[in-house]
């Protein structure tokens, strides 16, 4: 199903004078159409779907899908025009042949209409002109031909970009990143579900990996004991991970590219789970045994950072507020030279985990109801380790509900860690 909010996505293009979003990237497509781009989105090129999103509500949206992933993927659930392009796969519908193997092939592409003398040959991989035509046609028949239109241009690759202008002179082209950036800042219920269970799944993990860390196991090891963990829980929920996300870094030295655990080892873990295409971010910091006195000073100024950061995520106040306070106490504890570039940032179904809006110097949004904001206090010291705190919060109407469960404090391996309620 769509994600996306069409009468909010209205109010944004009227604001900025675009009559219709024309969307190119695979995760967007699938925000607005609710379907998978399929095979042909893995060169991420424009043209392997697009999605069209007239400002004028009484005008259905309309999506270009490869006919592949249309034949093989989910329908859509909701009124769709829908035009299909042709790309390299070849299949046809064997289900009702029968006798001979290649005489019913033959009966089943002359039922489909693709043993005609003339059918084209498949493309390549796709057709991004024939795609472009398509697009064409679909804005004439809205009236649409010379409109101004918005393309997601922080995704666009400048030669497809090029193409587009050239195949579609008369379309007044413009940079609708910022009207997608702001409808995918806030959530649907769907989405915040979905992140939700990742975050859970994810601390499932950590807690697995927590208590079955011992000496000598590797980064790598670490790795996969937190992704049996995720597995494990989301099987157990009855769902489906649809992507991961580990970035664990262990001992002092930071640059080692798969370190051995050893007593006095900090223990960094940002993960992510992704449920749905939407990819959770969370992080806890560890240590095996006792970890060193100067790690816990840090790791206390971290924490009365991450404390005086939270309090501000609350609807109303600007991003830039919040990153001002965490760099404030981080200074007056004794961080005199932090500079961290910003605390966190809104997470869904980008490529990594980290999306705009972020929680970055100076920055003026305001937080907003229906975001869902990774919030994070990180310090990395190539010598000592790395440490760092990250929740995940869904920010209501009253303030910030914290999606996570897992103690925030510096945490021992080798034991149980509870789940809060």
């Amino acid at each position: 199903m769509s994600d996306l909010d069409r009468g909010r996505a209205a109010r944004l293009m009227a604001a900025r004078g675009i009559d219709a979003l024309v969307l190119f990237q695979p995760e967007a497509f699938r925000y607005a159409t609710g379907l998978d781009t399929g095979a042909a989105g893995m060169w991420r090129r424009g043209g392997a779907s697009v999605a069209l999103v007239p400002a004028d509500t009484r005008m259905p949206m309309a999506a270009i899908l490869a006919d592949h992933a249309l034949h093989f993927g989910p329908q859509p659930g909701h009124a769709l025009e829908l035009m299909t392009h042709p790309i390299w796969i070849d299949y046809v519908d064997y289900t009702h042949s029968g006798g001979d193997v290649l005489e019913g092939l033959g009966s089943a592409y002359r039922a489909q209409g693709l043993a005609r003398p003339q059918f084209p040959p498949r493309p390549e991989t796709f057709d991004a002109a024939a795609v472009f035509g398509l697009l064409h046609d679909l804005l004439c028949d809205r009236g649409l031909g010379r409109a101004r239109i918005g393309v997601d241009l922080e995704f666009l690759p400048a030669a497809d970009f090029a193409l587009l202008r050239r195949l579609l002179p008369t379309a007044r082209w413009s940079d609708g990143s910022d009207v997608l950036r702001r409808l995918r800042a806030i959530k649907t219920p769907r989405e915040i579900a979905c992140l939700r269970q990742a975050s859970e799944a994810s601390e499932a993990g950590l807690a697995h990996m927590a208590a079955r860390a011992r000496p000598g196991l590797t980064r790598s090891a670490l790795e996969r004991l937190w992704r049996d963990g995720a597995e494990a829980h989301a099987a157990r929920a009855g769902q489906t991970i649809s992507g991961l996300r580990a970035g664990i870094s262990v001992g002092a030295n930071l640059v080692s590219s798969d370190p051995v655990l050893a007593t006095g080892d900090l223990v960094k873990a940002d993960m992510g789970v992704a449920i749905g295409g939407y990819l959770s971010d969370g992080t806890r910091t560890f240590s095996l045994g006792p970890a060193p006195q100067a790690a816990r000073d840090l790791f206390t100024v971290l924490e009365e950072s991450f404390d005086a950061g939270a309090a501000l995520l609350r609807p109303g106040t600007p991003l830039g507020e919040v990153h001002a306070a965490v760099l404030d106490r981080a200074r007056r504890l004794g961080l005199a030279s932090y500079q961290r570039g910003h605390f966190g940032h809104s997470v869904g179904a980008s490529c990594g985990s980290e999306e705009w809006p972020f929680i970055s110097a100076g920055n003026p949004e305001p937080i907003e109801p229906g975001m869902v904001l990774a919030f994070e206090t990180p310090f990395y010291a190539h010598g000592l380790g790395a440490l760092m705190i990250e929740d995940q919060f869904l920010i209501t109407r009253e303030g910030a509900e914290p999606m996570n469960r897992l103690p925030r404090g510096l945490t021992r391996l080798g034991q149980d860690m509870p789940l809060t309620v």
